[in-house]
C-alpha cells in the first residue's frame, strides 16, 4: 500500500482577511483526489470551497462505486450529480480544478483539470520527473486573455478557452491525462497552485527538489518556503497576485514493492 502525506495551510481572500481554505483532499485506498475551489465570478453565488467540498465527495463516491471506471467519465458524472443536486448552471456557478491519482497493481493514472498539477517521478520522463499540468489558463493570463471576470465567463469551458470543474460535465473530457507502469513510479506529488507557484512563478526550487525538500525536512517545509518568498514580497511587487497568500494542499505518494 502507498504511503500518503498531506499538508495543508489556508491562505487569505482576496480582502486579506482569514478565511478557511477552499482545497480539499480526499484519501481512498487506491486513490488521491485534490481539488481547488475558485474565487466565485459573483458575490452573490457559493464559495469555489463549498463547491470543491461537494464534487470531492461526489468523486469519490464514484470511485468507490466504480473502481475501474474511466476517470473521464466518473468525473463528469460527479460533476453532472452536483450540478443536477444544486441548480447550478453553467457560466453561472462556482468552480474547481481536480487533480486524480488512482493506482493498481500493474498501472499509476493520473487527471489533471485546471492548474493543479500532478507531477510523477520515477522511470517515468526526461531525468525521471513527468509533470501533468493544464496550462491552458496560465497561457490565457499571459496573452492578456483573462484582465476581466466577463474575460472568464467567456473563456471558462469554452473552445479555445480554458476547463475546469463547473456545471458543465463535458469538461472533465478535457483535462489532461497521463499513465504509467506501477513498477516505474517512485513517488507522486499534487499539488493546489498555492504551492505550485513556488515552482512555476517564484523559481524557489524545481520539483525535484521539492520533492526532496518534502522527504527531507517534512511536507510543510516546501509549504513553509512559498510562504517565505511572500511575505517577503507583501504587496506583490516582485510576484504580482491577487491574494497575499493563496490556499495551499501538498500530497505525497510514496510507492514501494508491495503493491496493492
Amino acid at each position: 500500500m502507498p504511503k500518503i502525506e498531506v499538508a495543508e495551510r489556508a491562505g487569505v481572500g482576496v480582502d486579506g482577511a482569514a478565511r478557511p481554505t477552499e482545497d480539499h483532499v480526499v484519501r481512498l485506498d487506491n486513490a488521491v483526489l485534490l481539488l481547488d475551489g475558485a474565487t466565485s465570478p459573483h458575490p452573490d453565488l457559493p464559495s469555489g470551497g463549498w463547491y470543491a467540498g461537494l464534487l470531492s465527495a461526489q468523486l469519490a463516491d464514484e470511485l468507490l462505486t466504480n473502481p475501474e471506471g474511466d476517470l473521464a467519465d466518473l468525473l463528469a458524472k460527479a460533476i453532472a450529480g452536483v450540478a443536477a443536486q444544486h441548480d447550478l448552471r453553467p457560466g453561472n456557478a462556482p468552480s474547481s480544478t481536480v487533480a486524480i491519482v488512482r493506482w493498481t497493481e500493474e498501472i499509476v493514472e493520473s487527471l489533471v483539470l485546471a492548474d493543479s498539477p500532478v507531477v510523477a517521478f520515477g522511470r517515468v520522463g526526461p531525468n525521471g520527473t513527468d509533470v501533468v499540468a493544464d496550462n491552458r489558463i496560465i497561457e490565457l493570463r499571459d496573452r492578456g486573455r483573462l484582465r476581466t471576470r466577463a474575460d472568464v465567463r467567456y473563456q471558462r469551458n469554452s473552445p479555445g478557452g480554458f476547463w475546469v470543474a463547473e456545471a458543465v460535465p463535458t469538461a472533465a473530457h478535457r483535462a489532461v491525462r497521463r499513465t504509467w507502469r506501477r513498477a516505474d513510479v517512485d513517488a507522486i506529488l499534487l499539488a493546489t497552485d498555492g504551492v505550485a507557484v513556488g515552482v512555476d512563478d517564484y523559481h524557489l526550487f524545481d520539483w525535484r527538489e521539492a520533492l526532496e525538500l518534502a522527504q527531507g525536512k517534512g511536507m510543510t517545509a516546501v509549504l513553509d518556503a512559498v510562504r517565505e518568498a511572500e511575505e517577503s514580497d507583501p504587496d506583490g511587487a516582485r510576484w504580482p497576485r491577487a491574494k497575499r497568500h493563496d490556499d495551499q494542499a501538498l500530497v505525497l505518494v510514496t510507492f514501494d514493492s508491495t503493491v496493492v
